[in-house]
């Protein structure tokens, strides 16, 4: 017994037979076949080839009052193929042509696919038009879209190493199995596996994903300074978070809040690099930023951070005492994370305890204990330092003073026979003692525990391809040197540009110092009250060189240019 056309029939389907162009048995059959096959009416009867692509079209708009497109003339630069996943565009097959406030058009073979409507509108959030075009020009403009982003990710991915086989991303516990077949994109995975391998080869810190109304780019923070290295098609833009996302453990359904996550990038047997994840909801989509954590940088020794003689001799002489404080202070992405980890791994030995609280842990070292904190939870810095007391440590890192409890809880470790060392956000080391002081801490504690101040900010480092600079004396002058250094005995540098640091004159970066101990008459001076300025003036007496002169001697040494320093030390 046949079905009830009514019943079984699509909109299209029933008014083909309604007006004679299809026999009711034929168009049962071919709507059953096409639900069996998971295709759709339209291309079910196009295979049998009672009718061509062109006359259901037109038979689709005269008898459903729709426009009908010439989809050979779309430009596909213009065609808003971001608003709908390429996977319900294949599905469906459909064009996402426009969007217009909040109403999007579709071309569409069939204009009674109430389901495809329902899908992009629920996918999109937007209000649905649509206007027909022929089956066979949709599904041809459909894969010239897709193709080209597979082919440009393919051209950027293509390597002469075999990414596939010589590195790798260690994702711990494996995602939900849907959740990871959704991202499961051989040229996404290339593309991304690549950005990060370059990432690292050329020594970048952050790599920034941002996604924008009209194009997508894909930044690199090398040697301080932020530089686009790909625009990769904006359809890409959920693909490209959600294989992020899933690799880093984070909700890939989860878009309206900030999230943050961690991989390991492994390139071989050796060798690990761990990325810590942002992702930001914006106007246009998920921005993510990776930082690369690179363990080896604090395994780099004391000497390759830049100190000067006598401030290396400092800084080894404060973390040998046995207790007391060491604050490390500079803006972020100064280097403080690696100038306290650096000390560590000198410290990190069998016999000694080393506990860490941190937000989060960047750097892992095998042999500390390290803690992210976690406010939520009510594991916040004050509470793990009074856990850390409980665990007869002998060295406490603290990632960053910010609050009364967590300097208190410190500076009674420093003085109760453990090494105490921490970061503070302020510009030079004499203005962190008042800084500690108007957060409420006693000047007596803090005399009695603060043994070393080291501020510190990072300069761009020349290029080999360096060349010689002729600058007025007066300028040298003012910036800080004195007349008795200008003796003609050194030369200035600056930048040139070369293939090597790709034409900017600086590769890599070296730190400038302030190396501050407390002395005697400092800790007087704090006792009485004294303010940063009076502390400076005593440091400078006892030959405490300031950031701006530190940095100078690196520009006599042909280490960085002037212009640097007076672009990192222009307080």
């Amino acid at each position: 017994m046949a079905a009830n056309p009514q019943t079984v029939l699509s909109g299209l389907a029933r008014a083909l037979v309604q007006q004679g162009r299809l026999p009711e048995a034929e168009a049962i059959s071919l709507t059953s076949q096409a639900g069996a096959s998971g295709v759709s009416f339209v291309a079910q009867l196009l295979m049998t080839g009672r009718m061509g692509a062109r006359d259901v079209a037109g038979f689709a708009s005269n008898t459903f009052g729709c426009p009908l497109v010439d989809i050979t003339a779309l430009d596909t630069d213009q065609i808003a193929k971001e608003l709908v996943d390429e996977k319900l565009v294949r599905t469906h097959q459909i064009i996402p042509l426009k969007k217009r406030a909040n109403r999007l058009t579709l071309a569409i073979a069939d204009p009674t696919n109430t389901r495809a409507m329902d899908e992009v509108r629920f996918q999109a959030g937007l209000q649905v038009d649509y206007v027909v075009g022929e089956a066979d020009k949709i599904s041809a403009l459909i894969n010239r879209m897709f193709e080209s982003v597979e082919t440009t990710l393919n051209d950027f991915s293509r390597d002469s190493i075999d990414l596939e086989a010589e590195i790798g991303i260690d994702t711990g516990d494996k995602q939900d199995e849907a959740a990871q077949v959704e991202v499961d994109d051989a040229p996404v995975v290339r593309f991304i596996q690549k950005i990060l391998y370059d990432a690292i080869n050329e020594g970048a810190s952050d790599v920034h994903f941002e996604p924008y109304e009209k194009y997508y780019r894909i930044r690199y923070r090398t040697d301080g300074v932020l530089r686009e290295i790909a625009q990769p098609p904006l359809v890409l833009k959920e693909k490209l978070a959600a294989r992020i996302k899933v690799i880093s453990r984070l909700d890939i359904a989860e878009k309206r809040i900030p999230q943050d996550g961690r991989l390991k990038f492994v390139l071989s047997k050796s060798k690990a690099i761990d990325f810590r994840v942002s992702t930001l909801p914006t106007l246009h989509g998920e921005k993510i930023v990776m930082r690369i954590l690179d363990p080896s940088s604090a395994m780099l020794g004391i000497d390759a951070l830049g100190y000067d003689p006598d401030q290396r001799e400092a800084i080894t002489a404060a973390i040998n005492r046995p207790y007391g404080m060491i604050l490390v202070t500079g803006p972020t992405g100064s280097g403080k994370t690696v100038s306290l980890y650096t000390c560590l791994n000198l410290l990190n030995k069998p016999g000694t305890n080393i506990s860490t609280a941190e937000d989060p842990a960047e750097i892992n070292l095998a042999g500390i204990n390290q803690v992210n904190v976690n406010e939520k939870a009510g594991l916040t810095f004050s509470a793990a330092l009074r856990s850390f007391l409980r665990q007869d440590p002998d060295i406490i890192m603290v990632g960053e003073i910010r609050d009364i409890d967590t300097a208190e809880i410190a500076i009674k470790a420093a003085q109760t026979g453990h090494l105490v060392l921490s970061t503070l956000h302020t510009n030079d080391a004499p203005t962190t003692l008042e800084r500690l002081r108007n957060m409420g801490v006693a000047p007596f504690n803090i005399a009695s525990s603060v043994i070393l101040i080291t501020a510190q900010r990072l300069a761009r480092r020349l290029c080999s391809c360096k060349k010689e600079e002729n600058i007025p004396r007066e300028v040298l002058l003012e910036a800080g040197f004195a007349e008795s250094e200008l003796d003609g005995s050194w030369k200035l540098y600056g930048p040139a540009g070369c293939d090597k640091c790709k034409g900017t004159g600086y590769k890599g970066r070296v730190g400038i110092y302030q190396v501050m101990p407390i002395s005697d008459e400092i800790a007087r001076i704090i006792m009485t009250n004294g303010n940063s300025i009076d502390i400076a003036a005593q440091a400078q007496r006892e030959g405490v060189k300031d950031l701006r002169q530190s940095g100078l001697i690196k520009v006599k040494l042909g280490v960085t240019s002037l212009a640097e320093v007076l672009a990192t030390t222009n307080e």
